[in-house]
């Protein structure tokens, strides 16, 4: 089943409350102008990850998701458990979303 932005979301929250408040800023922060809102990112990572087949492997588990702010960007690292070796692993840092 296909990553949604919802378990994004999710994955991101498990991370911890600074995760997510990194990218709540990094969209209000820049007020007058408008980086995309958390709910695009987190759907943009959705579709990222699914593109790269996570999302569908089933062996494969989302454990959280961290989010940095590296002005003008953000950068995303998720955390994946492999479900058949017991290892987790983390994605390269993605930067993006400015």
């Amino acid at each position: 089943m296909a990553l949604t932005r919802q378990q994004i979301r999710d994955s991101i929250e498990r991370a911890g409350d600074a995760h997510w408040e990194a990218l709540v800023r990094h969209h209000t922060d820049v007020y007058p102008e408008s980086n995309p809102t958390p709910g695009e990112v987190c759907r943009a990572e959705a579709e990222r990850l699914n593109t790269l087949g996570l999302g569908d492997d089933r062996k494969l588990e989302l454990v959280e998701s961290r989010v940095e702010r590296v002005p003008p960007a953000v950068s995303i690292i998720h955390v994946f458990q492999d479900l058949e070796r017991g290892a987790r692993f983390e994605t390269e840092p993605f930067t993006g979303y400015e």
